[in-house]
Protein backbone atom coordinates (compact mmCIF):
# COMPACT_ATOMS: atom_id res chain seq x y z
CA UNK A 1 0.00 0.00 0.00
CA UNK A 2 1.22 3.48 -0.86
CA UNK A 3 2.63 5.07 2.36
CA UNK A 4 0.84 8.37 1.77
CA UNK A 5 -2.45 6.54 1.18
CA UNK A 6 -1.93 4.47 4.34
CA UNK A 7 -1.17 7.60 6.38
CA UNK A 8 -4.27 9.38 5.06
CA UNK A 9 -6.47 6.39 5.84
CA UNK A 10 -5.18 6.28 9.43
CA UNK A 11 -5.92 10.00 9.70
CA UNK A 12 -9.51 9.42 8.51
CA UNK A 13 -9.96 6.65 11.06
CA UNK A 14 -8.75 8.94 13.87
CA UNK A 15 -11.25 11.59 12.75
CA UNK A 16 -14.04 9.00 12.96
CA UNK A 17 -13.12 7.79 16.44
CA UNK A 18 -16.12 8.51 18.65
CA UNK A 19 -18.07 10.06 15.77
CA UNK A 20 -21.76 9.48 15.14
CA UNK A 21 -21.65 6.81 12.42
CA UNK A 22 -24.55 5.41 10.39
CA UNK A 23 -26.00 2.15 11.63
CA UNK A 24 -27.51 1.43 8.21
CA UNK A 25 -25.79 2.19 4.90
CA UNK A 26 -27.49 1.64 1.54
CA UNK A 27 -25.32 1.49 -1.58
CA UNK A 28 -26.02 1.84 -5.29
CA UNK A 29 -23.12 -0.13 -6.77
CA UNK A 30 -22.97 1.71 -10.08
CA UNK A 31 -20.37 1.86 -12.83
CA UNK A 32 -19.19 -1.73 -13.36
CA UNK A 33 -19.42 -1.57 -17.17
CA UNK A 34 -17.85 1.89 -17.38
CA UNK A 35 -15.02 0.77 -15.09
CA UNK A 36 -14.29 -2.13 -17.46
CA UNK A 37 -14.25 0.19 -20.50
CA UNK A 38 -12.05 2.70 -18.66
CA UNK A 39 -9.57 -0.12 -17.97
CA UNK A 40 -9.50 -1.07 -21.63
CA UNK A 41 -11.61 -4.22 -21.37
CA UNK A 42 -13.94 -4.78 -24.29
CA UNK A 43 -16.05 -7.29 -22.38
CA UNK A 44 -18.41 -5.67 -19.84
CA UNK A 45 -18.64 -9.02 -18.06
CA UNK A 46 -15.24 -8.34 -16.51
CA UNK A 47 -16.70 -5.28 -14.79
CA UNK A 48 -19.54 -7.35 -13.36
CA UNK A 49 -17.05 -9.91 -12.03
CA UNK A 50 -14.90 -7.29 -10.32
CA UNK A 51 -17.98 -5.53 -9.00
CA UNK A 52 -19.42 -8.71 -7.50
CA UNK A 53 -16.11 -9.62 -5.87
CA UNK A 54 -15.69 -6.10 -4.49
CA UNK A 55 -18.88 -6.35 -2.43
CA UNK A 56 -17.18 -8.87 -0.16
CA UNK A 57 -14.39 -6.38 0.58
CA UNK A 58 -16.77 -3.49 1.24
CA UNK A 59 -18.81 -5.62 3.65
CA UNK A 60 -15.57 -6.24 5.52
CA UNK A 61 -15.11 -2.48 5.91
CA UNK A 62 -18.66 -2.19 7.22
CA UNK A 63 -18.01 -4.93 9.77
CA UNK A 64 -14.81 -3.19 10.86
CA UNK A 65 -16.65 0.11 11.40
CA UNK A 66 -19.59 -1.51 13.21
CA UNK A 67 -22.20 -0.84 10.53
CA UNK A 68 -24.82 -3.45 11.34
CA UNK A 69 -27.20 -2.99 8.41
CA UNK A 70 -26.28 -2.72 4.74
CA UNK A 71 -28.61 -2.66 1.73
CA UNK A 72 -27.14 -3.03 -1.75
CA UNK A 73 -28.85 -2.34 -5.07
CA UNK A 74 -27.75 -5.16 -7.38
CA UNK A 75 -30.26 -4.81 -10.21
CA UNK A 76 -33.51 -3.01 -10.95
CA UNK A 77 -36.50 -4.59 -12.67
CA UNK A 78 -35.47 -2.75 -15.86
CA UNK A 79 -31.88 -4.03 -15.55
CA UNK A 80 -33.19 -7.59 -15.52
CA UNK A 81 -35.95 -7.30 -18.12
CA UNK A 82 -34.71 -4.71 -20.64
CA UNK A 83 -30.95 -5.12 -21.00
CA UNK A 84 -29.19 -7.41 -23.45
CA UNK A 85 -29.95 -11.04 -22.57
CA UNK A 86 -26.28 -12.05 -22.67
CA UNK A 87 -25.24 -9.28 -20.30
CA UNK A 88 -28.11 -10.04 -17.91
CA UNK A 89 -27.23 -13.73 -17.95
CA UNK A 90 -23.64 -12.93 -17.03
CA UNK A 91 -24.72 -10.58 -14.25
CA UNK A 92 -27.00 -13.25 -12.81
CA UNK A 93 -24.16 -15.81 -12.90
CA UNK A 94 -21.92 -13.40 -11.00
CA UNK A 95 -24.62 -12.97 -8.38
CA UNK A 96 -25.00 -16.73 -8.06
CA UNK A 97 -21.33 -17.73 -8.18
CA UNK A 98 -19.78 -14.82 -6.30
CA UNK A 99 -22.28 -12.87 -4.19
CA UNK A 100 -24.60 -15.65 -2.99
CA UNK A 101 -21.85 -18.25 -2.73
CA UNK A 102 -19.56 -16.06 -0.60
CA UNK A 103 -22.36 -15.07 1.74
CA UNK A 104 -23.07 -18.76 2.38
CA UNK A 105 -19.51 -19.79 3.16
CA UNK A 106 -18.57 -20.84 6.72
CA UNK A 107 -17.67 -17.92 8.95
CA UNK A 108 -19.81 -15.34 7.16
CA UNK A 109 -21.28 -12.95 9.72
CA UNK A 110 -24.01 -11.48 7.50
CA UNK A 111 -27.65 -12.47 7.68
CA UNK A 112 -29.14 -12.13 4.21
CA UNK A 113 -32.51 -10.53 3.42
CA UNK A 114 -34.02 -10.13 -0.05
CA UNK A 115 -35.99 -7.21 -1.45
CA UNK A 116 -37.58 -7.04 -4.87
CA UNK A 117 -39.51 -9.04 -7.43
CA UNK A 118 -37.74 -12.36 -7.37
CA UNK A 119 -40.20 -13.62 -9.99
CA UNK A 120 -38.32 -11.68 -12.72
CA UNK A 121 -35.05 -13.50 -11.95
CA UNK A 122 -33.84 -16.73 -13.57
CA UNK A 123 -34.73 -19.80 -11.51
CA UNK A 124 -31.07 -20.51 -10.70
CA UNK A 125 -30.47 -16.97 -9.40
CA UNK A 126 -33.62 -16.98 -7.33
CA UNK A 127 -32.67 -20.37 -5.85
CA UNK A 128 -29.12 -19.25 -5.01
CA UNK A 129 -30.33 -16.13 -3.23
CA UNK A 130 -33.08 -17.94 -1.34
CA UNK A 131 -30.52 -20.52 -0.24
CA UNK A 132 -28.24 -17.74 1.02
CA UNK A 133 -31.18 -16.24 2.92
CA UNK A 134 -32.09 -19.57 4.51
CA UNK A 135 -28.56 -20.65 5.39
CA UNK A 136 -27.65 -17.32 7.03
CA UNK A 137 -30.83 -17.01 9.09
CA UNK A 138 -28.99 -18.04 12.27
CA UNK A 139 -25.85 -15.93 11.75
CA UNK A 140 -26.23 -14.14 15.05
CA UNK A 141 -28.24 -11.11 14.00
CA UNK A 142 -25.43 -8.54 14.44
CA UNK A 143 -24.95 -7.87 10.73
CA UNK A 144 -27.79 -7.72 8.23
CA UNK A 145 -27.39 -7.50 4.45
CA UNK A 146 -30.43 -6.73 2.32
CA UNK A 147 -30.00 -7.51 -1.37
CA UNK A 148 -32.27 -5.38 -3.57
CA UNK A 149 -32.63 -7.22 -6.88
CA UNK A 150 -35.46 -7.09 -9.39
CA UNK A 151 -36.22 -3.98 -7.37
CA UNK A 152 -38.16 -0.79 -8.12
CA UNK A 153 -39.13 1.60 -5.34
CA UNK A 154 -42.43 2.62 -6.90
CA UNK A 155 -43.40 -1.02 -7.44
CA UNK A 156 -42.55 -1.69 -3.81
CA UNK A 157 -44.90 1.03 -2.57
CA UNK A 158 -47.69 -0.16 -4.86
CA UNK A 159 -47.20 -3.74 -3.65
CA UNK A 160 -47.22 -2.55 -0.03
CA UNK A 161 -50.56 -0.75 -0.50
CA UNK A 162 -51.99 -3.78 -2.27
CA UNK A 163 -50.84 -6.05 0.57
CA UNK A 164 -52.32 -3.68 3.14
CA UNK A 165 -55.67 -3.68 1.31
CA UNK A 166 -55.65 -7.47 0.95
CA UNK A 167 -55.07 -7.80 4.68
CA UNK A 168 -57.90 -5.38 5.42
CA UNK A 169 -60.20 -7.32 3.10
CA UNK A 170 -59.40 -10.56 4.93
CA UNK A 171 -60.23 -8.77 8.18
CA UNK A 172 -63.62 -7.74 6.73
CA UNK A 173 -63.01 -4.02 7.06
CA UNK A 174 -65.12 -1.39 5.28
CA UNK A 175 -63.58 1.23 3.00
CA UNK A 176 -63.88 3.82 5.76
CA UNK A 177 -62.17 1.50 8.23
CA UNK A 178 -59.39 0.81 5.73
CA UNK A 179 -58.87 4.54 5.22
CA UNK A 180 -58.63 4.98 8.96
CA UNK A 181 -56.06 2.21 9.20
CA UNK A 182 -53.64 3.59 6.60
CA UNK A 183 -50.61 5.31 8.10
CA UNK A 184 -46.91 5.60 7.33
CA UNK A 185 -46.14 2.86 9.85
CA UNK A 186 -48.76 0.57 8.32
CA UNK A 187 -47.38 1.06 4.83
CA UNK A 188 -43.82 0.45 6.08
CA UNK A 189 -44.96 -2.81 7.66
CA UNK A 190 -45.85 -4.11 4.19
CA UNK A 191 -42.66 -3.04 2.39
CA UNK A 192 -40.04 -5.56 1.26
CA UNK A 193 -37.81 -4.21 4.04
CA UNK A 194 -40.34 -4.57 6.85
CA UNK A 195 -38.57 -4.92 10.18
CA UNK A 196 -35.35 -3.30 8.99
CA UNK A 197 -34.34 0.24 10.02
CA UNK A 198 -34.39 2.94 7.36
CA UNK A 199 -30.96 3.79 5.92
CA UNK A 200 -29.07 6.60 7.58
CA UNK A 201 -26.72 7.05 4.64
CA UNK A 202 -27.10 6.25 0.93
CA UNK A 203 -23.89 6.01 -1.11
CA UNK A 204 -23.94 5.97 -4.90
CA UNK A 205 -20.78 5.41 -6.91
CA UNK A 206 -19.99 6.36 -10.54
CA UNK A 207 -20.70 10.09 -10.26
CA UNK A 208 -24.41 9.77 -11.03
CA UNK A 209 -26.54 11.93 -8.76
CA UNK A 210 -29.95 10.30 -8.70
CA UNK A 211 -31.73 7.58 -6.74
CA UNK A 212 -32.94 5.51 -9.74
CA UNK A 213 -35.95 4.26 -7.80
CA UNK A 214 -33.85 2.92 -4.92
CA UNK A 215 -35.54 2.85 -1.48
CA UNK A 216 -37.83 5.77 -2.34
CA UNK A 217 -39.89 5.34 0.83
CA UNK A 218 -37.12 4.28 3.20
CA UNK A 219 -34.61 6.94 2.15
CA UNK A 220 -36.96 9.90 2.65
CA UNK A 221 -34.73 11.30 5.43
CA UNK A 222 -31.45 9.59 4.56
CA UNK A 223 -28.25 11.52 4.03
CA UNK A 224 -26.95 11.12 0.47
CA UNK A 225 -23.33 10.77 -0.62
CA UNK A 226 -22.34 10.66 -4.29
CA UNK A 227 -18.89 9.33 -5.11
CA UNK A 228 -17.22 9.97 -8.48
CA UNK A 229 -15.43 6.60 -8.69
CA UNK A 230 -16.91 3.51 -10.34
CA UNK A 231 -17.97 0.71 -8.01
CA UNK A 232 -15.04 -1.71 -8.62
CA UNK A 233 -12.67 1.21 -7.95
CA UNK A 234 -14.45 2.31 -4.74
CA UNK A 235 -11.63 2.33 -2.20
CA UNK A 236 -11.60 2.10 1.57
CA UNK A 237 -10.55 5.75 1.70
CA UNK A 238 -13.67 6.63 -0.33
CA UNK A 239 -15.77 4.67 2.15
CA UNK A 240 -14.20 6.44 5.13
CA UNK A 241 -14.73 9.82 3.46
CA UNK A 242 -18.41 8.99 3.09
CA UNK A 243 -18.57 8.19 6.81
CA UNK A 244 -16.77 11.43 7.64
CA UNK A 245 -19.19 13.39 5.47
CA UNK A 246 -22.10 11.78 7.30
CA UNK A 247 -20.57 12.46 10.74
CA UNK A 248 -20.14 16.15 9.90
CA UNK A 249 -23.81 16.66 9.02
CA UNK A 250 -26.61 17.74 11.31
CA UNK A 251 -29.56 15.50 10.51
CA UNK A 252 -32.89 17.35 10.53
CA UNK A 253 -35.29 14.52 9.50
CA UNK A 254 -37.39 17.01 7.54
CA UNK A 255 -37.69 19.54 10.36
Amino acid sequence: MNPAYSLYMRRLKRQLAGADLPRHIAMVMDGNRRWARQRGYEDARIGHRYGAEHLDEVLGWCTEMGVGHVTVFLASVDNVTKRDAGEVGNLMRMIEEVVAARLRRPGSRWQVHLAGRLDVLPDSTRHALKLAEEETRDNGGAFHLTIAIGYDGRDEIVEAIRSLLDEADRDGLSVAEVAGRISADEVARHLYTSGQPDPDLVIRTSGERRMSGFLLWQAAYSELHFCDVYWPGFRKVDFLRALRSYAERHRRFGA
